[in-house]
Protein backbone atom coordinates (compact mmCIF):
# COMPACT_ATOMS: atom_id res chain seq x y z
CA UNK A 1 0.00 0.00 0.00
CA UNK A 2 3.07 2.37 0.63
CA UNK A 3 4.15 1.74 -3.02
CA UNK A 4 0.10 2.34 -4.08
CA UNK A 5 -0.64 -1.40 -5.01
CA UNK A 6 -4.50 -1.95 -5.05
CA UNK A 7 -5.47 -5.70 -3.70
CA UNK A 8 -6.98 -7.46 -6.73
CA UNK A 9 -10.76 -6.38 -6.43
CA UNK A 10 -12.02 -9.49 -7.70
CA UNK A 11 -10.76 -11.61 -4.71
CA UNK A 12 -13.31 -13.68 -3.84
CA UNK A 13 -12.97 -13.07 0.13
CA UNK A 14 -12.98 -9.61 -0.75
CA UNK A 15 -15.97 -9.80 -2.47
CA UNK A 16 -17.42 -11.85 -0.43
CA UNK A 17 -16.52 -9.12 2.57
CA UNK A 18 -18.37 -6.65 0.76
CA UNK A 19 -21.51 -8.52 0.32
CA UNK A 20 -21.85 -8.73 4.17
CA UNK A 21 -21.26 -5.44 4.88
CA UNK A 22 -23.79 -4.21 2.62
CA UNK A 23 -26.01 -7.31 3.77
CA UNK A 24 -25.91 -6.91 7.60
CA UNK A 25 -26.29 -4.22 10.10
CA UNK A 26 -28.58 -1.89 7.37
CA UNK A 27 -29.63 0.58 9.81
CA UNK A 28 -26.05 1.54 11.23
CA UNK A 29 -24.50 4.24 9.70
CA UNK A 30 -21.60 2.32 7.77
CA UNK A 31 -17.98 2.82 5.56
CA UNK A 32 -16.58 6.00 6.87
CA UNK A 33 -12.89 6.62 5.45
CA UNK A 34 -11.35 9.22 7.54
CA UNK A 35 -7.46 9.72 7.38
CA UNK A 36 -5.68 6.38 7.01
CA UNK A 37 -9.06 4.29 8.01
CA UNK A 38 -11.80 2.82 6.48
CA UNK A 39 -14.63 2.52 9.78
CA UNK A 40 -17.20 0.19 9.25
CA UNK A 41 -19.73 0.85 11.63
CA UNK A 42 -20.17 4.04 13.60
CA UNK A 43 -22.75 4.59 16.53
CA UNK A 44 -23.33 6.66 19.50
CA UNK A 45 -22.78 5.27 22.73
CA UNK A 46 -23.10 7.95 25.57
CA UNK A 47 -20.49 9.80 26.00
CA UNK A 48 -18.42 7.42 23.46
CA UNK A 49 -18.25 6.38 20.02
CA UNK A 50 -18.76 3.17 19.26
CA UNK A 51 -16.53 1.63 16.12
CA UNK A 52 -17.71 -1.39 14.48
CA UNK A 53 -15.39 -2.91 12.52
CA UNK A 54 -17.36 -6.20 10.25
CA UNK A 55 -15.50 -9.70 9.71
CA UNK A 56 -16.70 -12.50 7.94
CA UNK A 57 -15.14 -14.87 10.87
CA UNK A 58 -12.84 -14.99 13.65
CA UNK A 59 -10.54 -17.08 12.30
CA UNK A 60 -8.00 -13.69 12.45
CA UNK A 61 -9.36 -12.47 15.33
CA UNK A 62 -6.36 -10.94 16.72
CA UNK A 63 -4.96 -9.22 13.62
CA UNK A 64 -8.96 -8.07 13.31
CA UNK A 65 -8.81 -7.14 17.07
CA UNK A 66 -5.36 -5.33 16.51
CA UNK A 67 -6.79 -3.72 13.39
CA UNK A 68 -9.69 -1.89 15.55
CA UNK A 69 -7.48 -0.96 18.42
CA UNK A 70 -5.33 1.11 15.90
CA UNK A 71 -8.47 3.11 14.43
CA UNK A 72 -9.55 3.35 18.39
CA UNK A 73 -5.68 5.02 18.94
CA UNK A 74 -6.12 7.10 16.32
CA UNK A 75 -9.24 8.46 17.72
CA UNK A 76 -7.91 9.02 20.72
CA UNK A 77 -4.70 11.50 19.38
CA UNK A 78 -7.41 13.09 17.68
CA UNK A 79 -9.15 13.44 21.22
CA UNK A 80 -12.17 11.15 20.31
CA UNK A 81 -13.29 9.06 23.19
CA UNK A 82 -14.43 5.69 21.75
CA UNK A 83 -14.62 2.15 21.86
CA UNK A 84 -15.12 -0.84 19.86
CA UNK A 85 -16.36 -3.98 18.57
CA UNK A 86 -15.91 -6.35 16.35
CA UNK A 87 -18.83 -7.78 14.66
CA UNK A 88 -18.93 -11.13 12.81
CA UNK A 89 -22.45 -11.81 11.50
CA UNK A 90 -21.94 -15.06 10.27
CA UNK A 91 -21.33 -16.23 14.08
CA UNK A 92 -23.55 -14.09 15.77
CA UNK A 93 -20.35 -12.96 17.56
CA UNK A 94 -19.35 -9.69 18.87
CA UNK A 95 -16.11 -9.02 20.71
CA UNK A 96 -16.36 -5.96 22.66
CA UNK A 97 -12.50 -3.90 22.39
CA UNK A 98 -11.32 -1.49 24.03
CA UNK A 99 -8.15 0.47 24.00
CA UNK A 100 -5.45 -0.33 26.93
CA UNK A 101 -1.64 0.16 27.15
CA UNK A 102 -0.85 -3.48 26.41
CA UNK A 103 -3.08 -2.67 22.66
CA UNK A 104 -1.17 -0.30 22.45
CA UNK A 105 2.26 -1.38 22.62
CA UNK A 106 1.31 -3.94 19.99
CA UNK A 107 -0.34 -1.55 17.95
CA UNK A 108 3.11 0.56 18.21
CA UNK A 109 5.55 -2.16 17.64
CA UNK A 110 3.27 -3.46 14.18
CA UNK A 111 3.69 0.24 13.05
CA UNK A 112 7.36 0.26 13.69
CA UNK A 113 7.94 -3.14 12.20
CA UNK A 114 5.55 -1.98 8.72
CA UNK A 115 7.71 1.45 8.73
CA UNK A 116 10.97 -0.63 9.01
CA UNK A 117 9.73 -3.16 5.83
CA UNK A 118 8.53 0.77 4.02
CA UNK A 119 11.84 2.65 4.22
CA UNK A 120 13.41 -1.11 2.11
CA UNK A 121 14.39 -0.14 -1.23
CA UNK A 122 13.29 -4.27 -2.12
CA UNK A 123 10.61 -6.07 -0.23
CA UNK A 124 11.74 -8.43 1.91
CA UNK A 125 12.21 -12.11 1.32
CA UNK A 126 9.32 -14.25 0.04
CA UNK A 127 7.81 -16.43 3.14
CA UNK A 128 4.63 -18.24 2.50
CA UNK A 129 2.71 -18.40 5.63
CA UNK A 130 -1.35 -19.02 6.27
CA UNK A 131 -2.49 -15.78 5.31
CA UNK A 132 -0.92 -16.37 1.43
CA UNK A 133 -3.47 -18.36 0.47
CA UNK A 134 -6.75 -16.49 0.58
CA UNK A 135 -4.20 -12.46 0.29
CA UNK A 136 -5.59 -10.06 -2.13
CA UNK A 137 -2.46 -9.13 -2.82
CA UNK A 138 -1.24 -12.71 -3.63
CA UNK A 139 0.03 -12.44 -7.07
CA UNK A 140 2.51 -9.75 -6.45
CA UNK A 141 4.53 -11.80 -4.60
CA UNK A 142 3.86 -15.60 -5.95
CA UNK A 143 3.09 -15.10 -9.89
Amino acid sequence: MSRELNPDQDNSFLEFGRVIEENFYKRANKFYNFKNMKIDLIKKSGKYLLIGEIKKSSKYEKSSILQLAFYLKKLKELGVESKGELLIPKERKVIKVELNEQLEKEIDKAIEEIEKIIILDKPPELQKNRFCKRCAFREFCWS
